[in-house]
């Protein structure tokens, strides 16, 4: 099937040359002169596959048409549509922005046909290998719906800003179906059972399966009871009716299905608290002869001990304690500190704080008992909470480890504030630990969370004062860099190493062994170490050298000398990708791991 450009630019000259271009590259192509005629064409007619967006027009830029263009996908329930930004404009701070807003790529005007056509094919064959990928790692191969730990996020998300009703949903009797019939009988309830639930909930809601005849739905908009009793007595039916169809009209198994409910926001917006009370519902209506519902509410549900009294901002706030807040850190079980780790993450990256993760591991020292070893753990926690700030959090993960985080923090101050607190405790208690630490430096930039230590690049290149650079501008963005000076010592490198790298910056132009046939070399290794991301760099001004790099496979393609922060810019750019990659990767082999 043919690729469907859109192009979008108030240029009717650059218009009729990208779709000569394209055109003569057999993709159909939509020229629009606005990005208001864009919006309105996406709404009416479709998704192409990418779209061309000019960012200097008239009305609405660029950087506008995209952000309402994404709105109006999930407004719509659209997939996202890859996005490559047309521009003339060098400056570097454009290219950033366009970045950190969600833009595949840049491709410069007056553009050469070759390049346009490769990054065009890069980003539409990225987009295709993630939606893939993301597919595999995220849905249920039986039913199409959203599997377990998928569920889990996406529903976290529907419930943290919608509203709508949380629905448990179980299947009755569905064991005595695979005892009768057979598994692959049980298959065919399963999937059509999956195809009801979506028929039957509000356009818009999001459905996943948890288990094996267990199904979660966040019905979008639902939120009264007369609702949820419609969507489950519409289910029963359904689901009987299906099921004589595949069974016969004499299959007497009593086949149904039950609901537990709860009301978002009006019962909170966290995703696993609500389900517990979804869950709670659950639970009723399968005690009390299933096929019905439960919607769960304060007074039905409400604990022995806590008095059913209105109370107004000060008396609660008194019974929380809010008025004598000690001044230490606040400790959690691991429980409560997920909750609030959670949080705390979201509340840095809005408003760009730094933080550090610290996780103290406490050995035995020679010469003390078991005993004393035991209770010097249990102590070491207090010295912890006297010695942080109150506005630092810690959990005890195991006995002999503490996770801490500590909040608003400069990176060159994490190793004095940890030997800081491990020497007070040798020099003040009697009995001594082993103490050994760790930490992780997480550093928010404009909304977005980078961990130092987690991504390595290998940058290539026969001229040491261009290595040195671009080393030193990487590392500055907490990145592990690791240097070479010769395409053969990249190779044997990648050949022999463990761990590979996420990324390799490859310059072209070395002698004995270049840059393509380093890259080749890397490519006949297979597995892993062939998958590895490359981004080329190269003096040379021709076009043609960009072309080839990308037809070889190449991620992107950098000239120098380098612009930092367009090296920066897309070096960052490229390992989300290829960490959104991994990410995918590891799901799918945890769901095949599971099976």
């Amino acid at each position: 099937m043919a690729k469907w450009i859109m192009v979008v630019d108030d240029d009717t000259a650059n218009l009729q040359m990208a779709g000569h271009i394209l055109s003569k590259n057999n993709m159909r192509v939509t020229a629009l002169k606005s990005g208001r005629a864009m919006l309105d064409y996406v709404k009416e007619k479709g998704t192409p596959d990418l779209i061309l967006l000019d960012i200097k027009m008239p009305e609405m830029d660029g950087f506008e048409a995209l952000k309402q263009l994404r709105q109006l996908e999930e407004a719509e329930g659209l997939g996202e549509i890859p996005v490559i930004f047309l521009t003339a404009d060098e400056n570097t701070g454009t290219e950033s922005r366009g970045f950190e807003e969600g833009v595949a790529d840049f491709i410069r005007k007056p553009f050469n046909p070759d390049v346009l056509l490769k990054r065009i094919d890069n980003v539409i064959s990225m987009q295709k290998e993630m939606l893939n990928l993301k597919s595999e790692a995220t849905l249920d191969k039986l039913t199409g719906f959203l599997n377990k730990a998928a569920t889990g996020a996406e529903l976290s998300k529907a419930c943290s800003s919608g509203y709508g009703a949380l629905l448990m949903i179980d299947l009755d009797s569905f064991k005595l179906v695979n005892d009768i019939y057979g598994h692959e009988m049980g298959d065919k309830v399963l999937i059509s059972f999956a195809r009801i639930i979506e028929d039957t909930v509000p356009k818009g809601s999001k459905n996943g399966r948890i288990g094996g005849d267990e199904f979660v739905s966040f019905c979008l908009g639902v939120d009264d009871e007369a609702s949820v009793a419609e969507i489950t007595k519409q289910l029963n039916e359904k689901l009987l009716k299906s099921a004589k169809e595949m069974m016969g009209e004499d299959m007497n198994i009593p086949l149904g299905t039950s609901v537990g409910a709860t009301f978002v926001p009006k019962h909170g917006n966290d995703y696993t608290s609500l389900l517990k009370l979804s869950d709670k519902c659950l639970y009723v209506v399968k005690k009390n002869g299933k096929h019905g519902y439960s919607v769960y509410s304060t007074d039905a549900f409400a604990d022995d001990e806590i008095t059913q009294v209105n109370m107004d901002i000060k008396g609660l706030s008194e019974i929380l304690g809010e008025r004598n807040i000690s001044n230490v850190a606040l400790q959690l079980d691991m429980d409560a500190f997920s909750y609030v780790y959670r949080y705390a993450v979201r509340y840095f990256v809005r408003n760009n704080i730094n933080m550090s993760k610290v996780l103290y591991t406490l050995n035995q020292y020679e010469g003390t008992t078991a005993e004393e070893y035991r209770d010097a753990c249990d102590e070491f926690g207090n010295h912890l909470r006297e010695s942080m700030r109150k506005s630092d959090i810690l959990t005890r993960s195991r006995y002999n480890q503490y996770y801490v985080i500590l909040t608003d923090i400069r990176e060159e101050f994490i190793d004095r504030v940890v030997e800081d607190i491990i020497s007070k405790w040798n020099n003040s208690m009697n009995t001594k630990l082993n103490i050994t630490y760790e930490t992780e430096f997480v550093r928010n930039e404009g909304g977005r969370i980078l961990e130092k230590g987690n991504k390595h690049v290998v940058i290539v290149d026969d001229d040491d004062m261009s290595l040195q650079y671009a080393g030193k501008l990487i590392e500055e963005e907490g990145i592990k860099v690791t240097t070479f000076n010769s395409g053969e010592a990249l190779v044997d490198y990648i050949s022999s190493v463990e761990t590979l790298p996420d990324l390799i910056l490859l310059d072209i132009n070395m002698p004995e062994m270049d840059g393509y046939t380093a890259y080749d070399e890397i490519k006949k290794l297979g597995g892993d170490a062939a998958r590895t991301a490359v981004i080329f760099l190269s003096a040379d001004s021709d076009d043609g050298a960009e072309v080839k790099g990308l037809s070889m496979g190449a991620m992107d393609f950098i000239r120098k000398p380098f612009i930092p922060g367009v090296l920066k810019l897309r070096v960052n750019h490229t390992l989300e990708l290829v960490m959104l990659r991994k990410r995918y990767h590891k799901g799918r082999q945890e769901q095949q791991g599971d099976k």
